[in-house]
Order: C-alpha cells, then sequence, then structure tokens
C-alpha cells in the first residue's frame, strides 16, 4: 500500500468520511421525525414515549459500531486490511438500503435491525485510521491521523447537511444516498488499494471462528495496565462529547421548535470549525504542547462550553458550537496519535479498534442513559456532557505523569 501513499490516504479518508456521515446523518432528522412530524407506525411503536423511540434508535447505530469496531481492526491485522474493507463495505451499502426499506415499510424494528448492520460493518473506521498510521514515513503518523480526523469530520459535516436540507425528499431517501455514497467508496477501494498482506504472521485458517473472536479483540489490549489512564479518560471524555452530539438536536427541538434545516445550518459551524483546527492547527499544536497536554487543554474548554450552552439564545448558539468545534479537535485528535505511538507495537488495528469501540460503547451508554433524562429536560443531558468531560480531565490530570513518561518530556 506504500507505493501509492496519497492515493491509499485518500480512499481511506474517504472510508472514514463515508462512515462518520452514516452516524451524523440521521441527527438533524430523527429528532423532528419522532418528535414533530405525524405519527406513523415506526414513531408510535407499541404506544413507547417517542423520546424512548428514539433513544434506541441512537443507540443501536453504536452498539453495531462498538461490536463491529472490536474485532474488524483486529481481524484486519490476520486477514488484510483491504479484504476485510471490502467485506464491511458491501454490508453497509445493504445496511443503507434495508434502513429505507424499513423507514417505507414503518417497520421500527425492521429499522432497529437495519441501522445495527449498518453500524457493524462500519466498524472498518478502525481499519482505516489503521492504514493511515501504516503509511510512516512517507506520510507523517500525527499528518495521516490529523487528515483522517479532517475526513471524518467533514462526515460530520456533509451528514448533517444532506440530512437537514434532502429531507424534502423523504426520510428513506437519505438513507439511499447513503448507500450511494458506500457503492462509490467501495468501487475506489477495490479499483485503487492494493492487495496488502496480513500484517500477522498467524495461520488464520487454523482459528476457529469462537477462538478469534475470544483472542482478535480491541479489548484484550486493556490487559496492558498502561493503557488504563488514557483509555478511562478518553473513556468518560467520549461520554460526555456524545452526550453533546446526540442530544443537542433533541434540545434545539424543545428550545427552539427547530427544524431540521436549523439544527444543519448549526452543525454546519460546528463541523467547519473542527475540520480547519484538525486540517491547520493540531499538527502544530501537537508538535509544541504533545499530546497529553492538548487533551488536556481541549477537553477542559469543552466541559466549560457544555455548560454554557443549554442558557445561550439563538442568535449566540453558533459562535458556541464555533468554539465547541475548536475544543473537539484539539482534544480528540491527540487520542489516536498518543496511542499509537505509545502501544502500536501491540498491533495498530487493535489500538484504533479500542479507540473506535471506545467511542462506540460510550455512544451506546449515553444514548440509554440520555433519553429519559430528555424527558424531564435535554438540558441536563447537555449538563451531564459537561461534568463528564470534567471527570476525565480531572483523571488524565492525576495520571498525567505516568503517561507522559511513555513519549518522554515532549509530551
Amino acid at each position: 500500500m506504500s507505493k501509492r501513499p496519497r492515493m491509499t490516504l485518500f480512499v481511506v479518508m474517504l472510508v472514514g468520511f463515508l462512515g462518520t456521515a452514516g452516524i451524523a446523518l440521521p441527527y438533524p432528522v430523527l429528532a423532528p421525525y419522532f418528535l414533530d412530524y405525524p405519527a406513523n407506525e415506526l414513531t408510535r411503536f407499541m404506544g413507547i414515549h417517542p423520546k424512548m423511540l428514539l433513544s434506541i434508535c441512537l443507540a443501536i447505530y453504536p452498539l453495531g459500531l462498538l461490536l463491529g469496531s472490536m474485532y474488524i481492526g483486529a481481524l484486519s491485522d490476520l486477514f488484510g486490511r483491504k479484504k476485510i474493507l471490502t467485506i464491511t463495505l458491501v454490508g453497509a451499502v445493504l445496511g443503507y438500503v434495508l434502513t429505507a426499506w424499513a423507514i417505507w415499510s414503518e417497520s421500527f424494528v425492521g429499522f432497529v435491525l437495519a441501522r445495527f448492520l449498518s453500524g457493524v460493518c462500519e466498524g472498518n473506521i478502525s481499519i482505516a485510521r489503521a492504514i493511515a498510521v501504516e503509511l510512516e514515513p512517507l506520510i507523517s503518523k500525527a499528518r495521516g491521523l490529523s487528515l483522517m480526523y479532517s475526513a471524518t469530520y467533514s462526515g460530520w459535516l456533509i451528514g448533517p447537511v444532506l440530512g437537514g436540507f434532502l429531507v424534502v425528499f423523504g426520510v428513506a431517501e437519505l438513507f439511499l444516498i447513503a448507500a450511494v455514497g458506500m457503492l462509490l467508496s467501495l468501487l475506489l477501494l477495490v479499483l485503487v488499494l492494493q492487495k496488502d498482506e496480513p500484517n500477522e504472521k498467524k495461520e488464520p485458517e487454523k482459528h476457529t471462528v469462537k477462538q478469534l473472536i475470544r483472542s482478535q479483540n480491541a479489548f484484550g489490549l486493556l490487559k496492558n495496565r498502561m493503557i488504563w489512564p488514557v483509555f478511562g479518560f478518553y473513556f468518560l471524555y467520549t461520554l460526555g462529547l456524545n452526550a453533546f452530539y446526540e442530544f443537542y438536536p433533541v434540545w434545539f427541538v424543545d428550545e427552539f421548535n427547530a427544524t431540521p434545516q436549523t439544527i444543519a445550518t448549526c452543525t454546519i459551524f460546528l463541523t467547519a470549525a473542527m475540520i480547519t483546527v484538525s486540517s491547520f492547527f493540531v499538527p502544530k499544536i501537537q508538535s509544541s504542547w504533545g499530546e497529553v497536554k492538548a487533551m488536556l487543554v481541549g477537553a477542559t474548554c469543552l466541559a466549560i462550553l457544555l455548560f454554557i450552552q443549554p442558557f445561550v439564545s439563538m442568535n449566540e448558539i453558533r459562535w458556541i458550537f464555533v468554539a465547541i468545534g475548536c475544543a473537539i479537535a484539539v482534544g480528540n485528535s491527540m487520542v489516536p496519535t498518543f496511542l499509537s505511538t505509545a502501544f502500536g507495537h501491540l498491533g495498530q488495528g487493535k489500538v484504533m479498534g479500542l479507540q473506535t469501540s471506545t467511542f462506540c460503547i460510550a455512544n451506546f451508554i449515553i444514548a440509554v442513559i440520555g433519553g429519559p433524562l430528555t424527558i424531564i429536560s435535554s438540558k441536563y443531558t447537555l449538563l451531564l456532557g459537561g461534568v463528564l468531560v470534567l471527570s476525565a480531565v480531572c483523571l488524565l490530570w492525576n495520571q498525567r505523569h505516568s503517561q507522559n513518561a511513555l513519549l518522554g518530556p515532549a509530551v
């Protein structure tokens, strides 16, 4: 793959972009769809409160993503990046098509199962990050990961924009658009990405599926006690971050009766800031401050902003979102660089899989907790996010010396 590093990086950036767009596409649409649109059998399933149904829908995708990212990155270490990436992209296309069918059929169960399948297959984001890391020295690790994050932040931008402004054609049609995007990514992958050899010198055919599930999963890295402080930080951080990601659309609907277009517009401000900072400033911040200091500064700023957000007016919210986007870009981009440098020798696929898995399990947990909390007030969910991020800062601050020792005094 290193013979064409720029094209390889472009392909995996596209995979990361489309995978993130798949996560973000429903955000500006699902809250109004469940809370404001005319009731149907999907949004009023078994007479359950629509906010509870929305919570289930928000939780099921990251649950699938969790399952996929636990194993897909590690399995790509065994069987090769391209092979596993191709299989999962085919599954993602199928998942989006089935999601559209479930909406047309007004089948809540079908919608949930289709979103779960999409999530499992889009655990391939961990493969994309591993490939970007392995392009060093032709493309530096920090540069490759910062561009990967720019691509994923672009997904956070384009997904909500498509969802917010193309919803006039129908909610189901949005998922068909996502399926077409995944299909294009699959074709480009097949045509451009070179066949690779497995990174680990093992004989996969001698292992049963059960044995692989037990041995080749990202959470096996947690046996290494040195990884626990940064894992704990990232877990708490992503709990708080996902409280914001998943429920600011609900807050918009509750507080301002916002339309999908309004939510999408504010999301543009958020993600444009994330893209700009990640593309042009993160490598400089990393070289000047080091990963640990940057994580602490970015997370502290994010916590403060999450405490402020629920109390601002519609006129101020766009600029708060710009500031939140900058804080997320600084804090979020440092974690994979740190993990890759300190623990990459344990398998880059597993390392990137652990990061993605942690994000997903936090996403699932906060969706389950935040849904019922929004029935009382969506403000409480956002404030809970601030508390969780601040807790992450306190944890990493207490452990910063042990983490600095892994990468030397420059960190």
